[in-house]
């Protein structure tokens, strides 16, 4: 069983990661940076997962698997991301936000 005291640290790692990566999603204008600031948030989840489920349920591998499977959710959206980026900068020779318009129609 994990200690009360390490819990609140793995917490406080994982909201910080989180609030990182939302506050680098919103001010951000470049898609690489968009899509780190996504994966830190993914990162924080499977921190979260982790920790609670070594505080409350330690004999099992719940928390274990949700994240396994956040993990391999993460690597498909990364490769499809990284494709739709790639074709972007093919076309319109940046991977900027604001020139990303076009591809809404």
């Amino acid at each position: 069983m994990i200690e009360p005291g390490l819990i609140y640290h793995m917490l406080f790692i994982s909201a910080t990661l989180f609030f990182i990566g939302v506050y680098g999603f919103f001010t951000r204008r470049n898609l690489v940076t968009m899509l780190m600031s996504v994966e830190l948030i993914l990162n924080s989840v499977n921190l979260n997962f982790i920790a609670f489920n070594k505080y409350l349920w330690y004999d099992k591998l719940d928390g274990l698997f949700f994240t396994i499977f956040i993990i391999a959710i993460a690597a498909a959206e990364a490769a499809v991301a990284i494709a739709i980026i790639i074709n972007l900068y093919r076309s319109h020779q940046s991977i900027d936000v604001e020139k990303a318009e076009e591809m809404k129609f």
